[in-house]
């Protein structure tokens, strides 16, 4: 038998030869917390590398990302196919799978994108609260696993750690565990110097369970770990470590950001007893470490005899939404029905609550979905008839109140999505896509759907003044590579754009939905128009004279304005551009079809910014050229110049150029 120090320095050393090899990284955190990855991976993580997206798998979460080496080590150690030695050695080279912080589908066996401090945390609890709410639909003979979270000091300093603790402890999501690198230093020094925090007690304030354990004793990893998983809480251990254990330099912030030296290593080799060649593990210490997986290995074989055995209405069930994220039957059938109602009907309705009027169609049919609110739900309108809370108690609902946890919910999303087995959707104020704004572009980088219902988009709120009205917000959202910005201008639009979120299996998607009422304008739903990103709402008989583009409210005043022009003999044609992204896909003989060879004119009640690609520098975009003001919404688009006159009046004066 290979001994506990053995194992672990094996562990310690390929991080550091790593981080050595690249001349670059962060070789203190995996040296100080070898001991206890060696002692989750060893005794209590259930995984299987022949099956890396086994179900049943226990989730592992660095949120210190940044010591990303010690994950790779990890994964090759336990024999994970695509971590080889030579992608080790590759670390934050080009192309290399050991990328500079660990990235979701890089490499098989990392969960999640992390790097951002704090992310990684968050994003456990949504995966522990997804592994609460299966359970309670499947049973824990299919759904019985924990989430680890290894983190540092600058996890739990991030403000985002607060919000997502808080929800766990209320939620007593007693299945994560947090295994905290509680080595008192930071990039500029002592903890000290920036803050006095003590987190135990902030944790038990939350509701957690909290222990301690030294972190280079394996004993005491083992037994505080083991007490973790009886908790009836969630669990934060304090590791008390040493930063670049067993380093010249250890217990200094000398031996955060940069290598050791190839002195230093062969003299902490020397000091430990490990003295090996870079990069060499002994064959009996790789096998040792490759023995682990086989209690994981029997364990997905146990599981899925009893998988194999369930109810087959549940094991289908499971199948199509955890295992093959395929959607339900018929869905598609429902709403386009629904959207023939709405052509009939003709509703006047802000698009926040076409959304829920969608949300009325989509929340029965398709299972999945799982909603929720950053306690704006009478707002947002993110509930429908069928939707049921889940509370600590009852896990069997559908919709998460996140309170007031804008930056936690999203991050808590991408758990969710990551996990498997749901759709997570959320609501706030577009205003607020500033707090959320750091997981969205998370969910886009790793390619995961995630749905945001962000709404009053515009200046449109009104009375509740500049604060809360969005004006920069969506040309920051349209800025994220993979994010579809969805602005509807009806409710038939609002149902087609609720389609394309839901079919958008590797992108996130916000609906930005308004605060006030607008009419319908479609007349036919023979296809998904809002699949193309623009479409010609409103043309011409002949050759038109203008092109007038315009998103979500403002369509309706680019109608007005098409009328207004008619009387002055001049032919407009109503572009509406619920999608920047959908359109700038479509090729360019359809992108000349819609958008015209004649001078064009946004209107957008949001800032100018970016407009200029669609209308050219001969065009004109009206749009908000300031912050907003506190005033009836009706007033104040008169007053900021976004009306049907106003666009008309840009329109004549590009014809004049």
């Amino acid at each position: 038998m290979v001994a506990h120090k053995d194992l672990a320095n094996a562990l310690r050393f390929l991080a550091a030869e790593g981080v050595q090899k690249a001349n670059s990284g962060h070789p203190g955190m995996p040296m100080g917390m070898a001991d206890v990855a060696t002692v989750l991976f060893s005794k209590f993580l259930k995984f299987d590398p022949k099956a890396p997206r086994w179900a049943d798998r226990d989730r592992f979460v660095l949120s210190a990302g940044h010591g990303s080496m010690l994950l790779y080590s990890l994964l090759y150690l336990c024999g994970y196919e695509q971590a080889t030695l030579e992608q080790l050695k590759s670390f934050r080279q080009l192309g290399s799978r050991c990328a500079g912080h660990p990235e979701y589908g890089h490499l098989e066996g990392i969960e999640t994108t992390t790097g951002p401090l704090g992310q990684g945390i968050a994003t456990a609890v949504g995966m522990a609260l997804a592994e609460k709410l299966l359970a309670q639909r499947f049973g824990s003979e299919i759904v019985n696993h924990y989430t680890y979270v290894l983190c540092g000091d600058g996890c739990l300093m991030e403000g985002i750690s607060e919000e997502a603790i808080s929800l766990a402890g209320h939620l007593r999501l007693n299945k994560i565990i947090v295994l905290w690198d509680d080595n008192k230093i930071t990039i500029d020094g002592s903890t000290s110097v920036a803050t006095s925090t003590d987190q135990r007690k902030r944790f038990e304030a939350n509701g957690w369970n909290t222990d301690q354990c030294d972190a280079y004793n394996p004993e005491e990893i083992e037994a505080a770990i083991a007490r973790a998983q009886k908790s009836d809480k969630p669990t934060l251990i304090a590791c008390h470590s040493i930063i670049g254990y067993g380093s010249a330099k250890e217990g200094t912030s000398k031996v955060h950001g940069s290598p050791l030296g190839v002195e230093d290593l062969l003299a902490a080799r020397k000091r430990l007893g490990f003295e090996y060649a870079p990069f060499e593990v002994p064959q009996d210490i790789l096998d040792q470490w490759r023995s682990f997986a086989q209690k994981g290995q029997t364990e997905h074989k146990n599981w899925q005899k009893r998988f194999d055995s369930m109810d087959p209405v549940k094991k289908a069930e499971f199948e199509r939404t955890v295992l093959n994220h395929i959607l339900p039957s018929g869905w598609k059938e429902k709403m386009q029905a629904y959207k023939e109602q709405l052509i009939a009907d003709k509703p006047k309705v802000a698009t926040r609550k076409a959304s829920q009027m969608a949300l009325e169609i989509l929340v029965p049919a398709i299972p999945e979905l799982l909603g929720g609110s950053a306690d704006l739900t009478g707002s947002n309108l993110t509930n429908a008839k069928e939707s049921k809370s889940v509370t600590p108690n009852d896990f069997s609902g559908n919709y998460i109140h996140y309170g007031i946890r804008e930056h936690a919910m999203a991050a808590a999303m991408n758990g969710i999505a990551l996990h498997g087995g749901f759709i997570p959707y959320s609501g706030a104020f577009l205003v607020f896509m500033d707090y959320l704004k750091p997981s969205l572009r998370l969910a886009a980088l790793m390619g995961i759907r995630t749905i945001y219902v962000l709404t009053h988009d515009s200046i449109g709120v009104g009375e509740d003044g500049p604060t809360h009205q969005p004006i920069e917000h969506l040309a920051s959202m349209r800025a994220i590579p993979n994010v579809n910005v969805f602005r509807p201008c009806d409710a038939v639009e609002t149902a087609e754009c609720w389609e394309l979120a839901i079919e958008a299996e590797h992108t996130p998607s916000v609906l930005a939905l308004s605060r006030q009422n607008l009419p319908t304008l479609r007349t036919e739903v023979k296809e998904n128009l809002s699949a193309k990103g623009a479409y010609i709402l409103a043309g011409c008989k002949d050759k038109r004279d203008v092109t007038l583009l315009a998103t979500g409210s403002e369509v309706e005043i680019a109608v007005k304005a098409k009328e207004l022009l008619a009387e002055k003999n001049i032919k407009a044609a109503v572009v509406s551009m619920p999608s920047w992204e959908l359109f700038d896909k479509q090729d360019d003989a359809y992108k000349n079809e819609v958008l015209g060879n004649c001078p064009r004119v946004a209107v957008e009640s949001q800032g100018a910014f970016g407009w200029e690609k669609y209308t050219g520098l001969q065009g004109a975009v009206v749009a908000m050229r300031s912050f907003g003001a506190s005033a009836p919404a009706e007033q104040l688009y008169e007053h900021f110049g976004i009306t049907p006159n106003a666009v008309a009046s840009a329109a004549i004066e590009c014809l004049k150029k």
